[in-house]
This record gives structure tokens, sequence and C-alpha cells, in this order.
């Protein structure tokens, strides 16, 4: 936010109408696209990746211009305390949508492993279904019909993962706390290196993802197991590559003057979801990788 906009905040309308868009329904059919590609790859139709990485590249070019527009409504001064209240109610209420669809994951995840597998393990259950199913976590399924596989352990990738995120969440608060003292270059510096914290993170997730396919045989075929766990571990690291280009976005703001010590709820915006999934990965770290 420029010092333009801090001077015309309190001239700004009680309540900007901004006009009609097209957005919404082009990032709509971006995601219905990306959402159709995503089920036929994965049934093995061959448009099924091209549909889903067109869906994706046109959900970017619609973000691009959406938040275009929005930024400049800001540095506009449009928007009065009222629209920063909106926006702070809508970005939470984003991010409990967010904690509500991983917390459905996790659901699965508990479910399968503690309620169904030693249901499905009990004598009776084994006389009417299948004979001679283990209930161990992970399991190979009945009658072994799943491939062998290992699970993937804590050590190393993982916990590397960890120290990544959570060092993170260091730097970026030291950013937050250098922009609210005035304190420019030393935000732009520690965002700086927040966001290659997080790409460094999507960089050994994938090497995992390599390992774990082509050396222990872990598949999205591999059971229950190996389909919560890319569920899980791949729907982080997706929303790891969307914050960690959120923050690209504020620290470009950042570089070109955007944003005071006031006011800069940009800035904190794209914090609060850098912090869930912060958090988000400590809760897949203890209950995929350790227990």
């Amino acid at each position: 936010m420029t010092a333009a906009h801090t001077a015309s905040i309190s001239k700004a309308p009680y309540y900007y109408v901004p006009p009609h868009s097209a957005h919404p329904i082009r990032g709509s059919l971006s995601m219905l696209a990306t959402l159709v590609g995503a089920a036929l790859w994965v049934n093995d139709y061959a448009i099924g990746p091209w549909l889903c990485c067109a869906g994706i590249l046109c959900m970017f070019v619609v973000l691009f211009g959406w938040f275009g527009d929005a930024i400049r409504e800001s540095e506009g001064g449009m928007n009065s305390k009222n629209i920063d209240h909106s926006y702070r109610w809508g970005m939470t209420w984003f991010i409990f949508s967010e904690v509500m669809f991983f917390g459905a994951f996790f659901g699965s995840l508990w479910y399968t492993r503690d309620v169904s597998t030693p249901w499905l393990s009990n004598l009776d259950t084994q006389t009417l279904l299948w004979p001679g199913f283990a209930g161990t976590w992970p399991n190979f399924g009945p009658a072994g019909t799943i491939a062998p596989f290992k699970s993937v352990g804590p050590f190393w990738l993982p916990t590397i993962n960890t120290a990544l995120l959570l060092s993170s969440a260091l730097t970026l608060t030291i950013a937050h706390h250098a922009l609210r003292a005035a304190r420019r270059p030393k935000a732009i510096f520690w965002l700086a290196v927040t966001i290659i914290l997080g790409f460094t993170f999507v960089g050994c997730q994938a090497y995992e993802y390599h390992h774990a396919y082509t050396e222990l045989n872990l598949r999205f075929t591999s059971g229950a197991f190996g389909a919560l766990f890319y569920m899980l571990t791949g729907f982080h690291g997706f929303h790891v590559i969307l914050g960690a280009t959120m923050l690209t976005v504020i620290w470009l703001r950042l570089v070109r003057g955007h944003f005071t010590p006031e006011h800069h709820f940009g800035f904190e915006g794209a914090a609060w979801y850098w912090h869930f999934v912060d958090v988000v990965w400590l809760g897949l770290y203890i209950f995929v990788y350790w227990v």
C-alpha cells in the first residue's frame, strides 16, 4: 500500500462495490476442467493429464487478472475499513474451509487405520469376507491383492521438510514484524528467505515421491495406505506451492513499495495461510510418518 493510498483511505467510500467481472465464472470453469481432468487421469484416460494441466494453467491466468484488479483497487484508495474487515472475514472463512477439507482426509486415515482394519481382521469377518486377512497397518489388502510395498518413515526427508517449514514460519514472522516497524529492506529479505524455504520443501517432497514410487513401490494404487498417503501429502504439497506463490506476489509488491506498517492485509492474509499450511504439515508428520 502506497503513501497515496494511506492518505486517501479515510476518503474511500463507505463500501466500495466493484464492477461486474467475468473472473468468477472463468475460475469456476478452470476448476471444473482441473477436477474432471484429474478424475480422467487417475482412470488412465489419455486426455486426463492434458485437461488437468490446462485447467490449472487457466486458473493461474484467472487469478493473475483477479488479484491484479484487487491490487489496483487497493492502491487506488477504494478500500475503506469496511472492505478491510470483509477481506479479513473472507480469509478467515476460507482457511476454515481448508481446515474442514484436511479434517475429512485425517478422519479417513483414522477410520481406515483404527476402525475398519481391525474390524476386517476379526474372526467372524474373516470367515464371511476375507479369510486370512491380517489387520496390520499398512497392509496389502485381502488375499494379497495389492503389490508389496514399503511405507515411508519419518527419516530423513520428512524430518528435513518439517525443519524447513518451521524455519519458514519463523522467517515469515520476522518479515512481518519488520514491515510493522517500517523496515522494508529487512522485510523484503526475510520474506525472500521464506519463499526459498517453501519451494525447497516442494523440491524435497518431489524427490521423496520419486523415491517412494521407484524404490519402495508405493503407488497411488497401493491400497488404502497408498491412496491416503498421496492424497494427504499431495494436497498439502499443492497448498505449499499455492502459499509460496502468494508470498512471491506479496514480495513483488513489497519491492514495488506497496503496503505500510498500518495497512498491509495482503501480507497478513498470505501469512495466515502459510501458518495454516505449517500446522497441517505437523499433523501429517505425526499421523502419517510416525503413528
